[in-house]
């Protein structure tokens, strides 16, 4: 019998457990309001940091709109990327078709920005009207000598995944002309999108062991740097969910191996810095990053320390993008003294299931592509007092009187590394200690008739 204490879609029930992996890496059930983005929002997410690229949406002025600076991404650089251009397609475009539109639009590009390459994002409607963007693309190219990379992303083809690994073949596209040796000993850091400069914290921890970074996968990035990644010994890649296809096209194709490793949390940094250097470092370079590690970790605890008592016997609830992540969180909230008793990702994996069911306690809930229903009857159930997600999420904390963490990319504080670690103690603290909750709470005990239902 399913330990599930409400009516959910019987569909839905493999997809929620307690204590074990649930299912996973399925589509998502239509009528279930999974809280998934679609194919277009991952590869723009993925791709839109690169800051010297210019990003063409062929679609309705809504598509650019909804991903109008979606990433909290920072650049040292040029910020074209954070503007949002659209060909505006429209219900005569849907009829006689878009291309002179896009045509239009690329020779515009062309004359007026002369970008290195131009991204053209095709969405539903271009999938649905069957515009030959490609043609299009080809011949910008001849006339422009510009490149130009067409990411085939309609919507409705599938969810967020499909969109990463899309943006992972239209780097490797953008790649592949460069030059592949001879390899240099370097890294390449994947899936850190430089959000609040956290992309810059990281950089900072391996210039001063003095492993250089070669291309951010594509936090701060330019096109030149991007170009350079096939000649480093190593890819480091932070975000499982969008980058492991891209991490493996590389090896493929290049020779170049990978790992996993998280920057979130004071054990889980120092241990991405040591598995790097022992995989590509000097044994002179090996004793640099345990300094680092030593006096980076004795300073975080210093700060973390003083927020301790507050948030002893806390219960966490976490529901993120990729189950990479919502590890590192576990880990972070065990260190902090919370428990974590709801964990789930949109676009978890097996294996990742696998080691979230060993972190948690058998009667936490572990649940996949979770909705807005099942999150709000969970987080009551078990009593969360804070809830870390992203934008979607936090309107439904709010609503609960639950405190609320963002660790979405629109987030303006950096909560990677060492100091990394230290904010997020005290972004926790700071939500979880609030006054306000405790009027919040008995607004969010009364139905909307007034009744109370706590």
């Amino acid at each position: 019998m399913s330990f599930v204490p409400f009516d959910v879609l019987d569909e839905r029930r493999k997809s929620i457990s307690k204590g074990a992996p649930p299912a996973c890496e399925k589509a998502s059930l239509a009528g279930a309001v999974s809280q998934r983005a679609c194919v277009f929002c991952g590869a723009r997410v993925v791709l839109n940091p690169i800051a010297d690229a210019f990003h063409l949406i062929h679609g309705p002025i809504g598509c650019a709109s909804y991903t109008w600076d979606i990433r909290g991404s920072m650049s040292a650089g040029s910020e074209l990327y954070r503007q949002s251009f659209c060909t505006d397609l429209r219900e005569k475009d849907v009829i006689f078709g878009g291309l002179n539109k896009l045509r239009a639009a690329l020779a515009e590009i062309a004359q007026i920005y002369r970008p290195k390459v131009i991204f053209i994002y095709a969405t539903c409607v271009v999938g649905v009207i069957g515009d030959d963007v490609l043609a299009a693309a080809r011949e910008a190219e001849a006339a422009f000598a510009i490149r130009v990379i067409v990411v085939q992303a309609p919507g409705f083809a599938g969810h967020k995944s499909l969109g990463y690994r899309l943006a992972g073949e239209a780097l490797m596209e953008l790649v592949r002309p460069a030059k592949t040796s001879p390899k240099v000993r370097a890294i390449n850091i994947l899936g850190d999108y430089n959000l609040a400069g956290e992309t810059w914290i990281v950089k900072n921890y391996f210039q001063e062991i003095g492993l250089p970074v070669l291309a951010s996968f594509t936090g701060d990035s330019q096109v030149d740097d991007l170009l350079k990644a096939p000649l480093a010994r190593l890819n480091v890649v932070q975000c499982a969910g969008s980058m492991t296809y891209l991490a493996q096209k590389m090896e493929e194709e290049w020779g170049i191996p990978w790992i996993k490793a998280s920057f979130f949390g004071v054990a889980d940094t120092a241990k991405a810095l040591r598995e790097t250097v022992d995989l590509v470092g000097s044994k002179e370079e090996r004793a640099k990053a345990e300094a680092l590690i030593a006096r980076e970790s004795s300073q975080a605890q210093k700060n973390i320390s003083p927020y301790l008592p507050g948030l002893a016997g806390k219960k966490a609830a976490i529901y993120v993008g990729g189950g990479f992540k919502a590890i590192s969180l576990i880990r972070q909230f065990k260190a902090l003294g919370l428990t974590t008793v709801l964990v789930g990702a949109q676009t978890g994996r097996p294996e990742e299931y696998e080691v979230i069911a060993s972190l948690v306690d058998r009667d936490a809930v572990v649940l996949d592509d979770a909705n807005p229903s099942e999150l709000e009857a969970f987080m009551r159930e078990k009593g969360a007092d804070v809830l870390v997600g992203g934008v979607k999420e936090r309107p439904l904390a709010y609503k609960l009187g639950v405190a609320f963490c963002d660790h979405n990319h629109e987030r303006k504080v950096p909560l990677a590394g060492f100091v990394g670690a230290a904010n997020f103690a005290k972004e926790i603290d700071l939500t979880i200690n609030s006054p306000v909750w405790a009027h919040v709470k008995t607004a969010a005990n009364l139905d909307f008739a007034g009744k109370f239902v706590g």
